[in-house]
């Protein structure tokens, strides 16, 4: 059974940092795509970043380049988010998907329709 836990999240002012962990277990972790989204109140579902643990390879969202950053741990199984001079705007539930595909995620795109999910994690910005 696949299971993602996402972790990290907390209260934090503007300008400081983060680190989301997503823990991956049930699965072959060298050989999938995973990625990072979020959910503001009152808002959609909106991608972050994805990485392919095959290859590497990573993608991000246009809006999310600056600021963002992924990397993965394969003798951990987890995927990281670091996220820099956060913003109150970046208060949102943020949690990974997975899927077996690995060409979900490439350094030229992005399939959001993950076909596995973790529960997410809050991160509050205050002003």
């Amino acid at each position: 059974e696949v299971q993602l836990q996402a972790s990290g999240g907390g209260l934090v002012q503007a300008g400081g940092s983060l680190r989301l962990s997503c823990v991956a277990s049930g699965f072959t972790f060298d050989d999938y795509a995973i990625g990072w989204f979020r959910q503001a109140p009152g808002k959609g579902r909106e991608a972050i970043s994805c990485i392919n643990t095959s290859d590497g390879s990573t993608y991000y969202v246009d809006n999310m380049r600056d600021r963002f950053t992924i990397a993965a741990d394969s003798a951990k199984n987890t995927v990281y988010l670091q996220i820099h001079n956060l913003k109150p705007e970046d208060t949102a539930v943020y949690y990974c998907g997975a899927d077996k595909a690995s060409y979900y995620c490439s350094d030229s795109g992005f399939h959001y329709g993950m076909h596995d999910w973790g529960k997410g994690t809050l991160v509050t910005v205050s002003s």
